[in-house]
């Protein structure tokens, strides 16, 4: 059993269509998120990229484990959706300030 940090659970159960005062509860105003070679920041953009994203292709993100490596946080996650190869184990590492998410780089 793991435990996640506050914001990064609430990022694995925030719906697709979250508005920004949901984001904002788990993500800093100013977050960057990386993900398929795209960087998204600020609220605003991460809100469009999570709607996008999932417009495109529905998935869900269930998580695996939790590594604290100092600096970052490192949650694998079984991604399953409509996309080939799927399911895949993606690493999500985050960056936390203030007890909310700073960073994302999902690969």
């Amino acid at each position: 059993m793991f435990s996640l940090p506050d914001a990064i659970a609430l990022y694995f159960t925030l719906p697709a269509d979250a508005d920004i005062a949901d984001l904002a509860r788990a993500f800093d105003e100013d977050a960057a998120v990386q993900d398929e070679k795209r960087a998204h920041r600020g609220l605003r953009s991460i809100r469009d990229w999570r709607i996008d994203t999932m417009a495109r292709t529905p998935f869900t993100a269930q998580p695996l484990s939790v590594e604290d490596r100092g600096d970052r946080i490192v949650v694998p996650a079984t991604v399953t959706g409509a996309f080939p190869g799927s399911p895949v184990v993606l690493d999500h590492c985050f960056t936390l300030r203030g007890g909310r998410i700073a960073a994302l780089e999902i690969a």
